[in-house]
This record gives C-alpha cells, sequence and structure tokens, in this order.
C-alpha cells in the first residue's frame, strides 16, 4: 500500500483545489497545515518544498522509482495527481489536451482574475482610508470575473462539464465560483449554475471543500489579529 502523501495547505480556492482531488482519487493523505495569515509559508522547511512560498504543495513520499517527490504548483500537482492515480485526467493527447488548456485558463486567468476581485472587494476597503482609492480596482476586476463567467457559461452551454467528462479541469475551476464574493450573480450565467451545483453536490467535493474548515481566521474581520494577518498576506516582503 502506497503510504499517505503530504498535502501541505491551508483552506483557500487553491488549497480546494488538492483537497478536491485528493478526495476524489481516493488517494491517502496526511494534512500539513500552512497558516498562511501567520507567515508560515516563509518558514524555510515550506519553501525548500515551495520555492515560490505558496501553497499548497504536496510530498509524494512514493514518487517515481520510488523516492520522494515535492510539487508546488496546483495545477501542477493537478497533473500529477491525475496521472498517479490514473482518474479525471485522460491518457489519449486529444483528451489531455482538452483538460490542459481549461486546466491552464484556471490557473493563468479565473485564479488570478477572481483573487484580484476578492482582494478590492473584501480587504483593501479595511486597507485603504480613502475608498476612491479602490473603486478603479473593484471595478476593474469585477468585470474581468464577470467575462470569465462568460466564458465558462458559453462552454458548458452543450456540455456537463468543463472538458466533457468530470476531470481535474472542473476540481480548478469550481472552488473559484464564488459569485457572492466577486460581485456576481450565477441567475446571468444559468449553464454555470448548473454546473456549480452539479459539481457541488459531489460527496467528495464537499469532503474536500470542508478540509480544515476549522482552521481558518476570518481575515476580514476588524482587529489586531487580523491586521496583522491582512499585513503578512498583502504588506510583506518575502522572508
Amino acid at each position: 500500500m502506497s503510504r499517505p502523501i503530504e498535502l501541505w495547505y491551508w483552506p483557500t480556492p487553491n488549497g480546494w483545489k488538492v483537497s478536491i482531488a485528493l478526495e476524489e482519487m481516493g488517494l491517502p493523505y496526511t494534512l500539513k497545515p500552512v497558516n498562511i495569515g501567520a507567515g508560515e509559508q516563509f518558514r524555510p522547511e515550506f519553501q525548500a518544498i515551495s520555492p515560490n512560498g505558496r501553497m499548497p504543495a504536496i510530498i509524494d513520499p512514493d514518487g517515481p522509482g520510488g523516492e520522494p517527490l515535492s510539487i508546488f504548483e496546483s495545477g501542477a500537482i493537478l497533473q500529477y495527481l491525475g496521472a498517479r492515480s490514473g482518474r479525471f485526467y485522460p491518457s489519449d493527447a486529444r483528451g489531455k489536451a482538452e483538460v490542459d488548456q481549461w486546466l491552464f485558463w484556471q490557473v493563468g486567468g479565473l485564479g488570478p482574475m477572481a483573487g484580484q476581485t476578492h482582494h478590492f472587494r473584501q480587504y483593501a476597503p479595511a486597507m485603504i482610508r480613502d475608498q476612491r482609492q479602490i473603486a478603479y480596482g473593484v471595478r476593474r476586476y469585477t468585470d474581468e470575473t464577470h467575462r470569465l463567467y462568460g466564458v465558462l457559461d458559453r462552454q458548458l452551454a452543450d456540455r456537463e462539464f468543463i472538458a466533457g467528462d468530470y476531470s481535474i479541469a472542473d476540481m480548478a475551476a469550481w472552488p473559484w465560483i464564488l459569485p457572492e464574493a466577486q460581485g456576481q450573480d450565477l441567475a446571468d450565467f444559468p449553464n454555470l449554475k448548473r454546473w456549480v451545483e452539479a459539481v457541488g453536490a459531489r460527496p467528495a467535493v464537499q469532503k474536500g471543500r470542508a478540509l480544515g474548515a476549522e482552521l481558518r481566521a476570518d481575515l476580514a474581520a476588524s482587529g489586531k489579529d487580523a491586521e496583522a494577518a491582512r499585513r503578512m498576506l498583502f504588506g510583506q516582503r518575502g522572508r
């Protein structure tokens, strides 16, 4: 039996992508929390695994050739886990290309743009006294997230899941569809709404999404601890 994969994780959309995948693929894993609000992502032991100082990351103790393998970046992790398990990631070139292009779309588009939307709509108001300074950012990223929702809605018009069959592309995109936080209304995107509900009803998705919920502090709340966490997340220099 394979030894459990180490999941270095904090409950955020990027973390959920990997916890959902591990649950869906039935791969055993152990949880290694990385409290990003407390700066644990800058610790040397974590940066040895994730040089970029961002979670999630994994260590597979039974990697290729039986040697441990560490991987950072959620998209690379999903590709590795899909190939390792033989599930939710096609082996044929055409199917793999279809999944990869939507995985990269999420990693390069939906995630960064929606992340900026979260920042300007949720965190920046508590950090910047003059709200006029954040108005452009709110509008810019909310509008871009709306556009990306539309891209996904059109893709889902004639298929149940993003790349046809349920795949790591769905696991990557689903955690980032947070309409209330992103100033969106799913009623404007009926195909996307149907997909969000269908993916969210999967037991493994629910379990992966709930992983570590008790660990997360409310970084948007007021108070000394929340302010320190905001400085750590958005005002720090690399250590």
